[in-house]
């Protein structure tokens, strides 16, 4: 009986053992002999999946140049992303991503403009900065930029990408050709880069009781620089405020919550939605500016600018003065392939607080008025402040407005 026992011990160890080591030597295998394969779901017709393999068969085997499958692979990949022909997604290859990189960190060399893309796809320059190189060779707002260096940058769909190419070292040149709407004509620049250091922020006193504040992107550091600009305006005595956000393409979403809570009362700042209906919400504090308020928006004035556009609307809180806004209400996030690939995909949805998707809409002033025409495509900074219409109106709106609280 205990030989009967202690063999049966000895027959379950050799199992056990044959068991596991077939189990590791499996996942051996698998790790480091992978097998990958493309999966398609059943929706996809079957015509296709055979196009695919044929294409690819007839490339390799009868196209008058060796090809390397590789390339042709990431092609295809590419071609995935433009199919959704969303102007805001897009794959980056590994070098496109390492530029992309390299871009948010280090200094900024470049010819000194804000730039968004249009709903045409192309991108359009918002704002020339002063004492740029931009400006010293006539670029104007509105411009359109087809050309860096001789290579047509119309079919490119993602600004980043654009940016980048016009960057490069200090004292280098760049060729810009852009289309000008204005004169409907090309005209072709030479600009030399240069160390650009801009302030996206700038305030000043206007007249002994009114506080002007101009954003021109929502950088990292503009909530902190904001409320430091409106309280040395306070200080020097104004007690109304003018925000100016026209020309400002957007920047840094959470930078943009954290000043909107800071002006409008607790409740809902923005929402976002996914595909799925999922739902991610901000929320102001109880905290809010009681400085009467008025600001200024235009065409350029897109993204970040229309969220805080919106909630300052929503919430009564100041006046919106101008033309109606770009309209761009989409999220992009940036994902980390295999590789150093990546890929920057819409996947989400924002709304006002009171539900409004603004894509392709904007948001309206309460106020609307234009510039002369003379000054359509000129810098804020360009225009004479006593020919800056929209400025002037919101002046007398916000001279109102402390009016009636000195009731």
């Amino acid at each position: 009986m205990k030989r009967n026992w202690i063999t049966t011990l000895i027959c379950l160890t050799v199992a056990i053992i044959f068991f596991a080591a077939g189990f590791l030597t499996n996942n051996f295998i698998n790790v480091f002999n992978p097998k990958y394969e493309i999966q398609f779901s059943q929706d996809v017709s079957r015509e296709n999946i055979i196009n695919f393999n044929r294409v690819k068969s007839l490339l390799m085997n009868s196209y008058y140049l060796d090809i390397n499958e590789d390339v042709l692979l990431e092609g295809a990949i590419n071609g995935m992303v433009e199919a959704v022909e969303d102007p805001y997604s897009v794959y980056y290859t590994p070098e496109m991503m390492n530029d992309f990189m390299e871009q948010q960190t280090g200094s900024y060399v470049g010819i000194g403009v804000t730039v968004f893309m249009d709903n045409d796809g192309l991108a359009t320059v918002s704002d020339v900065f002063s004492n740029s190189p931009a400006k010293s060779s006539g670029m104007r707002n509105g411009d359109k930029i087809v050309l860096v260096n001789g290579e047509d940058v119309t079919a490119l769909n993602d600004l980043n990408i654009i940016v980048g190419k016009i960057k490069g070292e200090p004292e280098t040149q760049v060729a810009i050709t852009v289309y000008r709407p204005e004169i409907k004509d090309y005209i072709e620049l030479d600009l030399v880069r240069k160390l650009i250091n801009i302030d996206y922020i700038a305030s000043r006193m206007i007249g002994d009781n009114i506080g002007y504040i101009q954003l021109r992107l929502f950088d990292e550091d503009i909530t902190k620089d904001f409320v430091t600009h409106a309280n040395q305006l306070l200080q020097q005595g104004a007690k109304g405020l003018i925000l100016d956000l026209r020309n400002n393409p957007g920047g840094d979403y959470g930078q943009v919550v954290r000043m909107a809570d800071i002006i409008v009362p607790e409740g809902l700042i923005v929402y976002i939605e996914d595909r799925h209906g999922n739902r991610d919400e901000e929320k102001s504090d109880p905290n809010e500016l009681n400085v009467p308020l008025t600001v200024l928006i235009n065409e350029y004035s897109a993204s970040a600018s229309e969220i805080l556009s919106a909630a300052i609307k929503h919430y009564d809180k100041g006046t919106l003065i101008g033309k109606t806004t770009f309209g761009k209400g989409l999220v992009q996030s940036i994902i980390q392939l295999e590789g150093g690939a990546g890929l920057k995909v819409t996947t989400a949805r924002y709304f006002t607080p009171s539900g409004v998707y603004i894509h392709g809409i904007g948001v309206t002033p309460d106020i609307e008025i234009e510039n002369d025409e003379k000054y359509q495509y000129y810098s804020i900074d360009e225009i004479p402040e006593g020919e800056d219409k929209q400025l002037q109106r919101a002046i007398e709106e916000v001279s109102r407005l402390m009016s009636e609280v000195n009731k």
